[in-house]
């Protein structure tokens, strides 16, 4: 047992030093407290002589605790909630005063009862608690990743209040292509509801991210999700996706906060966007909006919790953000540590999740992309200006891999694609090759026989490749292999 509680009106220094509180008690078995808690029922004694002292006292052989009993009244109460004993409350009355009589037991033991109740409630309310910022806490992304032409800064702050955990939640997601997706959202609610929600929202959005659907897609299908989970599931949500060759950001939202663009002298403005209805209304579309972006420029995006405060609307809010990230200095950690110092608070009523993230583009010398005619002739072609590129850019010992994979990839797409074929290189933290088709059928691995004279090329891209993956586009389809540098 543990001594959470000492009070008394002996004279000073009696109780405090021999009894203090926080001291972790091994008590034998057959001692009063013990018996109390296991039969449930209170043990009184009207007067503590020095026989009874002597037992009480007996567990603590490094102090004489007999003057504190003899002579007085004991009372001890076990605290006893849904059938589970918590503890006790011991009580003593002075010699010099009446013992303890029908009604004070029925008193005190109506008040242990009570006080038994509040001590399991608190016990499950802060169980339910921690659970959900563990949840909330797993399910929030740990560093941000590390792609080309992009730098991305995370901040977070929780509610102040325990109560107040809730179901904000950020993320970005390296995509093909050296693209880069961007989320924030925020379910409704508070509680280990909101958090579980949340979760589930946040990984029907990874996934979705990673078949390369677009906004304004990736917003109906997460807004089915939510109706499927159930009524009232509903959250807010802004999705984007910033192509660092096009230097192009495509944004759909949800319900949620406009975010805020810094152009590279400084000044900001937030993004005149669609406003979308919440994911789980259902019966709305959702419109994706293309901006271009400077090399440069920074997007900064956040939830509620960081702009509305009791005497600030929504409105007010951004226009302050937007200040503050004109006078921001350029570093992204010291942006975003200026906003939370100018916006935040250090307990703040509900959650705070800010992401900024810096616009670089991939330089031009980077990029190389040809289009290659339909013809058989084509793969020896492009075969010739892979290696060419990869002579330039000093990336020589590659070159037999390369070639290889990106032969395979253009074959596919001269036997099995239709319309047009494009090939491009991109070298960015690894090397990527894309090879696109207006075809629609998308290409998957498969198993060949020792006698098939086809059906090898994935499984040469999948083995000499660090990743490979499909994806459709506005009229076709990209097969694509990235390559460690």
């Amino acid at each position: 047992m543990r001594r959470v509680g000492v009070v008394h009106n002996d004279e000073p220094g009696r109780w405090d030093d021999i009894v203090p509180e926080g001291e972790a008690l091994r008590l034998p078995p057959g001692t009063s407290c013990l018996q109390a808690m296991r039969t449930g029922r209170t043990v009184h004694v009207p007067h503590v002589d020095e026989a009874c002292a002597d037992r009480l006292a007996a567990p603590f052989t490094d102090r004489d605790l007999r003057p504190l009993f003899t002579g007085r009244a004991l009372l001890i109460v076990p605290l006893i909630a849904r059938g589970r004993a918590l503890g006790n409350i011991k009580l003593l009355r002075k010699s010099d005063r009446p013992g303890f009589d029908d009604l004070d037991l029925a008193l005190l033991g109506e008040l242990a009862r009570r006080a038994a109740l509040c001590i399991d409630n608190g016990r499950l309310y802060r169980r339910e608690v921690q659970t959900a910022q563990e949840l909330q806490r797993s399910m929030l992304p740990d560093d941000p990743p590390d792609v080309a032409g992009a730098r991305v800064r995370y901040r977070y702050r929780p509610a102040g209040q325990a109560a107040q955990v809730g179901g904000d939640w950020f993320d970005a997601i390296p995509l093909p292509g050296c693209r880069l997706g961007i989320v924030v959202g925020d379910v409704m609610g508070h509680g280990l509801t909101s958090a579980a929600i949340m979760g589930q929202l946040r990984t029907a959005v990874r996934t979705l991210a990673g078949e390369d659907t677009r906004p304004g897609r990736l917003l109906r299908q997460l807004d089915g999700l939510a109706r499927r989970l159930g009524d009232g599931y509903l959250a807010t949500c802004l999705y984007a996706i910033y192509d660092p060759v096009a230097r192009t950001c495509t944004l759909a939202n949800a319900g949620h906060v406009p975010p805020v663009l810094v152009a590279p002298d400084g000044t900001g403005r937030v993004l005149d966007l669609p406003e979308g209805v919440p994911i789980g209304v259902g019966g709305a579309p959702f419109e994706a909006v293309q901006i271009p972006v400077e090399d440069g420029s920074r997007l900064v995006l956040c939830t509620d919790g960081l702009l509305e405060r009791r005497d600030r609307d929504l409105d007010q809010g951004l226009r302050e953000l937007t200040d503050c990230l004109a006078a921001a200095p350029p570093d992204l950690d010291a942006a975003c540590d200026a906003v939370l110092a100018g916006l935040g608070s250090d307990n703040p009523a509900d959650d705070i999740a800010l992401v900024a993230v810096g616009f670089d583009g991939v330089p031009a010398a980077d990029v190389a992309a040809w289009d290659l005619e339909p013809e058989p002739s084509m793969v020896r072609w492009a075969r010739a200006q892979v290696a060419e590129r990869l002579v330039q850019w000093n990336l020589d010992a590659l070159t037999p891999t390369i070639q290889l994979l990106a032969s395979e990839l253009a074959t596919n797409a001269l036997l099995h694609g239709a319309g047009s074929i494009r090939l491009r290189l991109i070298r960015g933290r690894a090397l990527v090759c894309e090879v696109y088709d207006d075809g629609a059928d998308l290409p998957h691995l498969r198993t060949a026989a020792a006698t098939d004279e086809s059906g090898r090329g994935l499984q040469l891209v999948s083995n000499l490749a660090a990743r490979w993956g499909t994806h459709r586009t506005a009229a076709g389809k990209v097969v694509w292999f990235e390559h460690d540098l």
